[in-house]
């Protein structure tokens, strides 16, 4: 570790939960942010902060004035640039010493395939169920932890799925593929802007935990907050037997 870095990280190696060891994982780590708005803009700001050593964005969006709200890794100078781009530039902004990789592409089974192979941990920023599966399939396949956040209206959640501990359930256990379920998005919704940034911080926080050994990660409880109280509710939750993407081979 270099001068720059003991001096840029010195805070998390104050910390005997993390130290230079830790903060050594979290440097030679590779994250795997998909979606890059509301929830991906704190999470990318932070993982760049922190000092996680790859950072792959994936959105095939660009930046619109109406994400401003919220979406806090973007400016009214980037309004119409591809979000990934504006994504790097902040993050480079705060730490050059982070290797970004924008991929402006739709997130699709192929793209994750090859792209969560690579990653350490994956971030699920996206907005919708049909990526939201992709991306767990990947992860499952591929044996990656998963750091999932939701955010609408006033109300949060975020999870950890990890396929390497086997009592670990994934998504498609708590939100099965042939559910029915109310799809639902802020355009047409509305979103409280700070929740995003709360929820988001929470996930950057997961994604430390996991790369750094430090604290115990959310893996198999889901964690709900009612931004209107502020109050947070936690469930456990258990692998299912008949999920269709984990529960078959166990």
């Amino acid at each position: 570790m270099t001068d720059d870095e003991l001096l840029r990280y010195s805070r998390h190696i104050l910390l005997n939960d993390i130290g230079i060891e830790g903060q050594e994982r979290i440097m030679g780590g590779h994250a795997l942010v998909v979606g890059a708005g509301g929830l991906g803009s704190p999470v990318a700001l932070y993982l760049g902060s922190a000092g996680v050593g790859h950072i792959t964005v994936v959105d095939d969006d660009v930046v619109d004035m109406t994400n401003l709200q919220r979406q806090i890794a973007h400016t009214m100078q980037r309004v119409g640039q591809p979000k990934v781009e504006s994504a790097r530039q902040a993050i480079e902004d705060i730490n050059p010493l982070v290797r970004v990789t924008p991929v402006q592409a739709r997130a699709d089974a192929a793209l994750l395939d090859t792209l969560v192979a690579q990653a350490d941990v994956v971030l699920d920023c996206s907005d919708n169920f049909a990526t939201r599966h992709l991306i767990n399939s990947a992860c499952f396949k591929h044996k990656k932890p998963l750091v999932s956040g939701a955010a609408i209206r006033f109300d949060g959640q975020i999870c950890v799925y990890d396929p390497r501990d086997e009592r670990s359930p994934c998504y498609a256990c708590i939100f099965p593929q042939d559910a029915t379920l109310e799809e639902t998005r802020c355009a047409t919704m509305g979103v409280f802007a700070p929740l995003v940034g709360i929820i988001g911080s929470m996930q950057a926080a997961q994604a430390l935990m996991l790369l750094s050994g430090a604290g115990e990660p959310l893996t198999g409880r889901l964690l709900m907050l009612d931004g209107r109280a502020m109050a947070f509710q936690e469930v456990r939750l258990a692998r299912q037997a008949s999920c269709k993407v984990c529960g078959q081979s166990h």
